[in-house]
């Protein structure tokens, strides 16, 4: 990680793994949160940033990815080292130590002691929207619920004790599901804040980054 954040004032350099997915949204937002975002695609680069997102997509195909541009190893152990990171849909599914539902030759970063269920909401046509309370955001000054968009996305199936619980479906088929989960510095959801124009989500992420 790079050592030349050190002010709680600056803006914080922070990475996007851009290798698939919803890269370009998720830059956008982290400007408006007041950090520098910037690509990730080769492993040198990780020696210059302060946090990481790896944005929602296809997570096998991400997972190939990463090793086809030897980054699999390289960021598995920057995060061991306690790089912070946020991960969005297939982000979250990447993050987790258990996988449930998907490709016997997929792997995962296992930087977040939880289970996720791949593809748990169902197909792309069953993607939906909901408005979620979200610890740390909504329940704070009486702030407005958080629009949650899920497009294929992955639930929690189950947290290890040191995973904080930030986010549950509040109703319908769903409701109870795990779709937002913190563990020291990684945070992960469900959901695509990115895609919504409510910037809530990478804000906090870009405070963990600077604390």
């Amino acid at each position: 990680m790079s050592a030349a954040y050190r002010a709680s004032s600056a803006r914080p350099r922070i990475g996007v793994l851009a290798l698939q997915g919803d890269v370009r949204e998720h830059v956008h937002a982290l400007d408006a949160a007041d950090a520098d975002a910037v690509p990730i695609r080769r492993a040198a680069e990780l020696d210059d940033i302060d946090g990481i997102i790896i944005p929602g997509g296809e997570s096998t195909t991400m997972s190939r990815l990463l090793g086809v541009f030897d980054l699999f190893e390289p960021l598995q152990e920057a995060l061991a080292d306690g790089l912070p990171a946020y991960g969005s849909c297939a982000g979250m599914i990447l993050l987790a130590t258990t996988i449930l539902d998907t490709r016997p030759d997929a792997r995962h970063l296992d930087a977040l002691d939880v289970t996720v269920r791949r593809n748990a909401f169902g197909r792309q046509v069953e993607s939906f929207e909901t408005d979620l309370e979200f610890a740390g955001i909504t329940d704070i000054d009486d702030a407005d619920p958080m629009r949650a968009v899920f497009i294929r996305a992955p639930w929690v199936e189950s947290v290890s004790p040191d995973v904080e619980v930030l986010a549950r479906v509040p109703s319908g088929p769903a409701a109870g599901r795990i779709v937002a989960v913190r563990q020291g510095d990684v945070l992960a959801t469900s959901f695509h804040p990115e895609v919504t124009g409510d910037r809530r989500v990478h804000e906090y992420f870009v405070t963990m980054v600077r604390r």
